[in-house]
């Protein structure tokens, strides 16, 4: 009988997601999410790990916080005449890193804290997010070498290439503290390893992290190729992040009505004339394919399955601390004792947000909703 080896075989349950929310908006170090993450190692293979953290830039809350890697000093270059342009940058650095051997050769990081100039909205005639939308689209699409792994406020993404442990220890996260952190570990099937294309996928305060496939990839795209989302990552997961964006910020769409289009019930118990509509106006954003997701901003984050949960998907609680993970044994590894545990169920959302912060991820569905006493 011939035995495949571990990377001579397609793991089609691959990836690992997770995230850990305080409700109360109180900041808890990096330590906890690289321990969860690491405790699913084997769903990666190290083309891909990564983390989003919010919370992390008090000092510079109100400004802008871009975090852009770079493969060269040309692209640097090009990248900073097109930023000190556009914006009044209040402080800019390399991000802190320390050596890892697990980590190969990697691109420059550097992280700038900026404002939109008041002339350049009034002559564009877009607001401050609509023009920070346009030049993160016009750098990943039209800057060689360069990519913005993120855009939000008080927030940062930090990915690469290799297992997301060495990603966490790389980027020295365990030196930060957050109030909410999301992570993933990549198996790539179908789209190549490489720093760009390792998640999260972010977009303002949009952050998304995914395990699955997305086999609607070339609508999905093509659709929001028409409002201006340029999609140049090379990863399916990239047109999830401008999905909610442009279902949630553009559109003004609530978090129910946004993931009754995304994983659509089936016709024939489609029912409600309103869920009917949805599903016929926005049909090219329907998700196809089997996928778990979560989804943070500022003010919270929400997790769901495909509608028929072809990929794992657990939450729990403990206090004030909402869990979601791949695998019940990743949170247990962080939080052995749990009040709450539970496996969502396909199309069925979770939410958790921060107690008295109003933002976008605000539901009205009839999901597991999630909000400290």
């Amino acid at each position: 009988m011939v035995r495949l080896k571990e990377g001579e075989v397609r793991i089609p349950s691959g990836c690992a997601i997770a995230g850990i929310l305080n409700q109360k908006g109180t900041c808890f170090s990096g330590d906890r999410i690289i321990s969860c993450i690491a405790s699913m190692r084997q769903r990666s293979n190290g083309l891909g790990g990564g983390f989003a953290a919010y919370g992390i830039y008090p000092q510079y809350e109100k400004q802008y916080a871009l975090h852009l890697y770079y493969d060269h000093e040309k692209a640097r270059s090009e990248s900073e005449t097109l930023l000190n342009r556009n914006f009044k940058i209040c402080y800019a650095e390399p991000i802190p890193v320390r050596k890892n051997s697990r980590v190969g050769e990697a691109p420059l990081a550097w992280r700038y804290f900026a404002d939109p100039r008041e002339e350049r909205l009034q002559e564009q005639g877009m607001d401050e997010e609509e023009f920070m939308v346009g030049m993160v689209m016009q750098i990943n699409s039209g800057i060689a070498g360069a990519f913005i792994a993120s855009s939000g406020h008080n927030m940062g993404a930090f990915k690469g290439m290799a297992y997301p442990e060495d990603i966490g220890d790389y980027f020295r996260l365990d030196e930060y503290r957050a109030y909410l952190w999301t992570a993933h570990g990549r198996f790539p099937t179908n789209t190549p390893g490489w720093w760009g294309g390792a998640h999260p996928f972010t977009l303002l305060d949009w952050s998304v992290v995914h395990n699955g496939e997305i086999s609607s990839y070339g609508s999905n795209r093509r659709f929001l190729e028409m409002f201006g989302y340029r999609c140049s990552l090379q990863t399916d997961t990239e047109v999830i992040a401008y999905i909610f964006d442009f279902l949630m910020r553009r559109e003004g769409l609530g978090l129910d009505d946004t993931v009754k289009i995304i994983a659509a019930t089936f016709w024939e118990d489609m029912g409600d004339r309103k869920l009917a509509w949805l599903r016929h106006r926005y049909s090219s954003l329907l998700l196809n394919g089997p996928f778990s997701i979560i989804v943070a901003t500022g003010n919270g984050m929400a997790a769901v399955n495909d509608r028929i949960k072809l990929r794992p998907l657990v939450a729990a609680c403990k206090d004030d601390f909402l869990y979601i993970s791949s695998e019940e044994a990743a949170i247990r590894k962080v939080e052995p004792v749990l009040d709450k545990l539970w496996s969502p169920s396909g199309g069925e959302p979770v939410i958790g947000l921060i107690d008295n912060k109003v933002g976008l991820l605000e539901p009205k569905l009839n999901g597991v909703f999630i909000r400290s006493a």
